[in-house]
Order: C-alpha cells, then sequence, then structure tokens
C-alpha cells in the first residue's frame, strides 16, 4: 500500500506498534488487508511524516478515521478529540467486555473513537472470536492464553 513512506519507517512503526492496530489492536497477520501507515494528524491539516505523527494502522481503522481528529461523544454529544496513538495511553480511554470481543470507551476520547472508527465492526468482533478460541488474546495479539484443555 502506498502512503508515501519509506520501507524502512514502515518496518520502525510496525515494530513500535508490535505489528497491531494501534487503534483497534487487530494483529497483522491475521488481516486479509494490508496495514497502513497512518498519519494522526492527518497531511491534509498540515500533520508530518515525522515518526511521532504515524500510527500502524488496519485499513479498516484507518479508512474510517480518514482526516478527522475529532468525533463525537455519543453519551454527551460533544466533540471530543480521537484516541492518538503516540499521547495516550490505550488503557486510559478503552476497556474490554468481560469476553474481551468487544471495546468499550471509557473516556469521551474513547467514546468518540469506538463510535469514528467502529472499533466494534462485525469483522473485527468475528475476528477476535476466532482468536480467543485458538488460545490468542486479543488484548494482547501476540501472547497466547493458558486456557484449560
Amino acid at each position: 500500500m502506498s502512503d508515501g513512506v519509506s520501507r524502512q519507517i514502515r518496518q520502525l512503526v510496525g515494530k513500535r506498534a508490535e505489528f497491531c492496530c494501534e487503534y483497534c489492536l487487530s494483529p497483522v497477520d491475521y488481516s486479509p488487508d494490508p496495514f497502513c501507515i497512518e498519519h494522526i494528524w492527518p497531511r491534509a491539516l498540515q500533520g508530518s511524516d515525522d515518526q511521532a505523527n504515524l500510527a500502524y494502522s488496519c485499513l479498516g481503522c484507518n479508512s474510517r478515521k480518514f482526516v478527522a481528529t475529532e468525533a463525537v461523544d455519543p453519551m454527551t454529544g460533544e466533540m471530543a478529540t480521537l484516541y492518538h496513538p503516540r499521547h495516550d495511553r490505550w488503557a486510559d480511554h478503552f476497556s474490554w467486555e468481560s469476553d474481551r470481543t468487544l471495546v468499550v470507551g471509557i473516556s469521551a476520547t474513547g467514546r468518540a473513537s469506538v463510535q469514528r472508527l467502529e472499533l466494534n465492526r462485525d469483522g473485527i468482533v468475528n475476528l477476535r472470536r476466532v482468536l480467543r478460541a485458538c488460545g490468542v488474546d486479543p488484548m494482547i495479539p501476540n501472547r497466547q492464553l493458558h486456557l484449560p484443555i
């Protein structure tokens, strides 16, 4: 996928993200589509190619975020900034439902991001279910669960 980022930078950004989408946490190894190097602050809004402005993103999250930097918090109806992988901690804005298949926004930023990026879209939720059934924890995609046999 051509996003104007060198192969070396793409590798560095992917490695920093442990080759998982920095928004929905989907692992690249299980994605049917290539991942993107996403400009957190979009180029269209004068965002730079500096590594601090780049995130590893699945095609679904990247397409839904597009050039947005904020969205409506569905709880308050107010505008909220979207999750920023370089400035925000994921756990400060999101949690998991008990079976770890649904992401829950726990802040205005989290709720706005869940809605705008559709972090619980059918394909992602189904992937999380399959990964759990195979013993891969969607919360920590590169680590195996210790499931009773």
